[in-house]
């Protein structure tokens, strides 16, 4: 991707979704309807071909006196009658020098008096008329919701409240009245007005709900109409926000984090990186009711009143994760700038991704903003894309951030000349090693036994994906901890580990487990960081005041209110008082 570009959306997703509106258009399907009738209907052109090339028993004295117009002396045909067929018919009768009876032009006259009559004529309703709405873009209308009965429950609701006003600790009970799981209460409460003014009046609660339920037909079309800024039909970054603090402030499992508030904006930058990761998957930056009602977001969100416990929903809510996340990210942030380069990055795991695997994740082929390519610099955010990617690449989304990293052309396939390119940095660090490397050619054949590419001589993202070792084709060219570690197992266990029947952890979560009993363990033993900075984090530890730094108090991005907006990606510091120690 050349420097400075963003990413681009998918656009044949906007293709789809704009002609699925266009043909749900009522004036489209008139006039498709139109087309049809037209059709299947007897038309003029038949009507003219028939008087014409065949005529009828009334027609036969009239036929002779049509030939000398239309063929010459020669037999050729004439241009000039040509040209008055090619214009309307009534023309025809008026424009004819010819002699002879006057019924021809009379007939002709009729027969174009009847096909207009016939166009003026309504149409039959076609059988295009009877198929059924099909698109629905703010979910599909429910007839059992009687939007009446669930207004009532929610008046009877707020006259439990002082002067029928809501405040925040109140949303719970609004939530249930609304039929909303219980941490729907912040964007519930947000999208009334309530973070202006502190509670919420049941007039304006009740405006806001029943237009929500008269346009919004499903979950996902709910939880996005309540989250986004006016005049969006979709979720930028800034907009879990308000959600999440009040994920953070309220539920039991975060309960140590109150004494920690500098932690709660880092926090939420995990778990909203996470739900782009996992759900954004067109990569646009902006979440579409599509694609929530594809994911499995809506859900753990209804398992947050279920689950005390915040570290059993691994896939978005996890402190635990987070906490290995940042740990490992703070490692690496040696001048603590918040931002770290390429040699930082390099350090990850003892150098074990090669030097251009690295240069590839700083060239903006899998970060969003000028930052990288302004500064050199990467963010948490981008970190944590890059870490869950590194220790998972079986997932959808790692398998296309590596191969955004691997295709240098941009052409949508790896060429044997884009493998070759990163095989050679991994023969010369297994030769450094004195480790016999496999030639190219030699490894080539093995990968590609690997993926079978459908198309000879690359391999595309499909093929990728198709794979069931995506992971052992990564690691062989630009990571050779890894590479070394596949090479010890043969195939079939590596395959059978990939096959295996039940809910087995994800690489991810195997690797979030023991990086964190190791960071635990080395607290418990007492060894902490050199700067500390693992005894304030730890959930164990809660002298999060007594070992709070100035460096650990310097927040990611401006720390937000109770419901406050925040700004993913520009921090506290200015860019240029970022300058490394």
């Amino acid at each position: 991707m050349p420097p400075g570009k963003v990413l681009q959306p998918v656009l044949k997703m906007k293709v789809d979704e704009l002609f699925l509106c266009w043909l749900s258009e009522s004036s489209t399907q008139t006039m498709l309807q139109d087309c049809l009738q037209r059709i299947k209907m007897p038309g003029g052109t038949e009507t003219d071909g028939g008087d014409a090339g065949q005529p009828g028993p009334p027609l036969a004295a009239a036929a002779p006196v049509c030939k000398p117009a239309v063929f010459d002396s020669r037999g050729a045909p004439s241009p000039a009658p040509a040209s008055t067929a090619s214009t309307a018919l009534p023309l025809g009768a008026a424009a004819s020098p010819r002699t002879g009876p006057p019924v021809r032009g009379t007939r002709r006259s009729a027969g174009t008096r009847v096909v207009q009559t016939k166009k003026e004529e309504p149409l039959p309703p076609a059988t295009s008329q009877s198929i059924p709405t099909f698109y629905f873009p703010r979910g599909c209308p429910k007839d059992t919701v009687n939007i009446d009965a669930v207004i009532t429950e929610i008046e009877q609701t707020f006259t439990q409240f002082p002067h029928e006003r809501a405040r925040m600790e109140d949303m719970g009970r609004v939530a249930k009245a609304c039929g909303c799981p219980l941490y729907w209460k912040g964007p519930l409460f947000c999208s009334a007005g309530g973070e202006r003014t502190g509670s919420v009046s049941v007039h304006k609660f009740v405006a806001m709900w029943r237009k929500t339920l008269q346009n919004c037909h499903d979950d996902a079309a709910k939880f996005v109409h309540l989250l986004m800024n006016p005049g969006c039909n979709y979720l930028a970054q800034e907009d879990f926000i308000p959600f999440l603090q009040d994920v953070v402030n309220t539920h039991p499992g975060l309960a140590f984090l109150k004494e920690a508030s500098e932690f709660h904006s880092r926090y939420i930058t995990t778990v909203i990186q996470r739900i782009f990761y996992t759900v954004n998957r067109s990569w646009s930056g902006r979440i579409t009711c599509a694609e929530l009602r594809r994911s499995t977001f809506l859900q753990n969100v209804a398992l947050l009143e279920e689950e005390a416990d915040i570290n059993q929903l691994t896939e978005y809510f996890s402190y635990e994760h987070f906490y290995v996340i940042y740990c490992k990210f703070w490692e690496l942030d040696t001048d603590h700038d918040l931002l770290i380069d390429s040699q930082d990055l390099a350090r990850h795991n003892d150098h074990a991704i090669s030097t251009k695997m690295i240069e590839r994740i700083f060239s903006g082929a899998v970060t969003r903003g000028r930052k990288v390519q302004k500064e050199g610099k990467i963010s948490y955010a981008d970190f944590v894309w890059f870490l869950i990617s590194e220790e998972d690449k079986k997932t959808p989304t790692s398998i296309e951030y590596w191969f955004r990293c691997m295709d240098l052309d941009g052409d949508g396939a790896l060429s044997m000349f884009e493998l070759e390119y990163f095989y050679e940095e991994q023969c010369r660090r297994l030769d450094s090693m004195a480790i016999e490397a496999l030639p190219f050619e030699d490894c080539l054949c093995q990968m590609l036994d690997l993926v079978k590419p459908q198309n000879e001589g690359k391999i595309t993202l499909h093929d990728l994906k198709k794979c069931k070792l995506a992971n052992v084709f990564f690691d062989t060219f630009f990571n050779i901890e890894k590479y070394l570690d596949h090479e010890q197992k043969e195939q079939v266990s590596l395959l059978r580990e990939s096959e295996s029947e039940g809910p087995e952890l994800s690489d991810w979560e195997k690797y979030a487990a023991e990086e964190y009993d190791i960071l635990v363990a080395e607290e418990a033993v007492g060894e902490p960081w050199e700067d500390g900075y693992e005894a304030e984090l730890s959930p164990v530890d809660q002298k999060l005041s007594s070992l709070r730094s100035p460096l650990a108090q310097r927040p990611f991005f401006e720390a937000p209110s109770s419901l406050g907006t925040v700004e993913l990606y520009e921090y506290a510091c200015e860019d240029e008082d970022l300058q490394p120690s």
